[in-house]
């Protein structure tokens, strides 16, 4: 029995209660929240149901927790209950409906830990979207490793997301690069404000090779074909980057086209209409004040040249007419100043502020040696996604950039990801998974099949406990999926792995010597497989590999 059969079986329980009690029914919530305690003398799981929905009823909490204490006992799969504290009741799983979790993991295969929660929610989700003037540097890396796992979460309960890049390749930056390229080629200082780096030197001999004559064109016509050439190959060089660190896009859209196609101007114009946009001091105004923004926005400067929420308002408008329900953006630590702005510009439009979500990375800081290794775009020294990819290898990188939460710094430590020990989280996850497929390969040889059959011989608490952590997982994935957390799988992860490891150190799976094969080893074999799939569930759930042997 999964947490989710046990709170539905709560569920129903306590509907019973209360009526027959001659309670209120519709007072009971849809959901019933049961947790693992903190300790296992304390049962298997916990509900605090009595706590929240005693006062509601006008009975005493720890009263209501005794009635359903008893009810919950009653029932099918509950070996027994016990009241504490104020009003929790703790529930101990009879042997049988706590293995059928085993069963239910192997039937469902890779499927298990998918739902169809957010079916229906079409999810437009935007993530790197990096300026074409350099590498993905490293806080553009956390992104495609966590952007990637988010946009894995979310479909595996049920959503339809296309992952998307915007192609900034509009605006003063851009030419400042063009600009920058133009310099190396011809052997000048780098321009104020300009982009350095051997990437800049590199990029600008392909220019001259691809265009031989580029150094003798007018200016204007010189600096357009550094701009053009330049930006393509620089774009080129992320997308294959991006793709080798096994981050893809269904999408990447050009914020040029949406000042190309009229976009920008139909949108101004729909705000002057709807009057969301006025004049003042010859720029035109957004009246995002009005939705909640911290002040109005300039979307028309008083040159007559487009700021840039002119381009992220037709964006917006841009994605919405594409059908999708829900927009969610993922920026970097200086784009605070944006939620409130893109849900403002939403509601401006006419929408639902609602439809837009923007989730907000914090910094990367990259340590070796025990101290950390600087990085500044602007002077070229630069670590990049390449360069972490070098050091530590695809799997190592995309896992401790996803294991925390976004919304804290991180430092990545390249001494501790390159070593093979249990301090290295993503080798002791994948270390389990091989350590499994090892077993399996020895189980084969000795001839020892798994069975289903004999499950109620998983007495054991390590067996329960790890029983019990693969039944958490498919909560952990939605819960993940809900938060936009996906750390919270590597965290999980991490947690089966400890448990499985400690199982194995008790429990012995396969026979020894001259031992005769028996149910137990069938049934704890038929466990680890269990094990192995989840692992490899989570894995492909954050893009990591599951390895065979290591």
């Amino acid at each position: 029995m999964t947490p989710a059969d046990l709170a539905a079986l709560l569920r129903a329980v306590t509907l019973t209660v209360v009526r027959d009690h001659g309670l209120d029914e519709t007072l009971v919530p849809d959901s019933i929240t049961v947790e693992r305690p903190r300790h296992a003398d304390h049962g298997d799981y916990s509900t605090n149901i009595a706590l929240q929905l005693g006062k509601r009823l006008g009975v005493a909490p720890r009263e209501l927790a005794g009635w359903l204490a008893e009810a919950f006992a009653a029932a099918e799969g509950i070996a027994k209950t016990e009241v504490a504290g104020p009003g929790f009741v703790n529930i101990w799983l009879g042997a049988a409906a706590q293995n059928t979790v085993v069963a239910t993991v192997l039937a469902q295969g890779d499927g298990y830990g998918r739902g169809e929660e957010l079916a229906g929610s079409i999810i437009n989700l935007e993530f790197v979207s990096a300026n074409p003037t350099g590498p993905i540097h490293l806080g553009g890396t956390r992104w495609a490793a966590v952007g990637d796992a988010l946009g894995r979460v979310l479909a595996a309960r049920g959503a339809d997301v296309t992952r998307e890049y915007y192609f900034n390749d509009h605006g003063e930056q851009i030419n400042r690069f063009a600009r920058s390229l133009e310099a190396a080629a011809l052997g000048n200082p780098v321009p104020e404000d300009g982009y350095a780096g051997a990437y800049i030197n590199e990029i600008a001999a392909k220019v001259v090779e691809q265009a031989p004559g580029v150094l003798e064109l007018p200016e204007d016509e010189r600096v357009e074909t550094f701009r053009s050439i330049g930006v393509e190959l620089m774009f080129t060089h992320i997308k294959e980057s991006l793709h080798e660190f096994g981050t893809d896009f269904d999408v990447y859209t050009h914020e040029n086209k949406m000042f190309e196609t009229g976009l920008v101007d139909r949108c101004i114009d729909e705000l002057k209409a709807n009057g969301n946009l006025y004049e003042k001091d010859g720029a035109w105004w957004l009246r995002s004040t009005n939705f909640g923004d911290d002040k109005d926005r300039v979307v028309i400067k008083s040159d007559g040249n487009a700021a840039y929420i002119a381009g992220d308002i037709a964006y917006y408008r841009d994605k919405r007419n594409r059908g999708f329900n829900l927009c969610i953006y993922m920026l970097g630590a200086d784009h605070h100043g944006y939620i409130s702005r893109l849900k403002a510009a939403a509601a401006a439009l006419g929408d639902d502020p609602d439809s837009v979500e923007v989730l907000i990375g914090q910094m990367v800081n990259l340590v070796k040696d025990g101290k950390p290794v600087r990085m500044s775009k602007r002077a070229g020294n630069v670590v990049t996604l390449d360069d972490l990819v070098d050091a530590v290898g695809v799997d190592a990188a995309r896992y401790s950039l996803i294991r925390s939460s976004v919304d804290i710094n991180i430092d990545i430590d390249l001494d501790l990801l390159t070593k093979q020990s249990n301090d290295n989280p993503v080798y002791y996850v994948q270390y389990a998974h091989a350590r499994m497929s090892a077993l399996a390969r020895n189980a084969a040889d000795l001839g020892v099949v798994s069975s289903l059959d004999h499950l109620d011989l998983l007495d054991d608490p390590a067996e329960g406990e790890l029983i019990r952590t693969l039944g958490d997982f498919d909560e952990v994935v939605s819960t993940a999926a809900a938060l936009r957390e996906p750390h919270r799988v590597c965290r999980y992860l991490e947690a089966l792995a400890g448990t499985y490891h400690r199982f194995y150190a008790k429990c012995r799976v396969l026979p020894q010597g001259d031992e005769e094969v028996s149910d137990i080893h069938r049934a704890r074999l038929a466990l680890c497989e269990a094990t192995r799939q989840v692992l490899a569930n989570g894995l492909a759930l954050v893009g990591v590999s599951a390895p065979e042997q290591m």
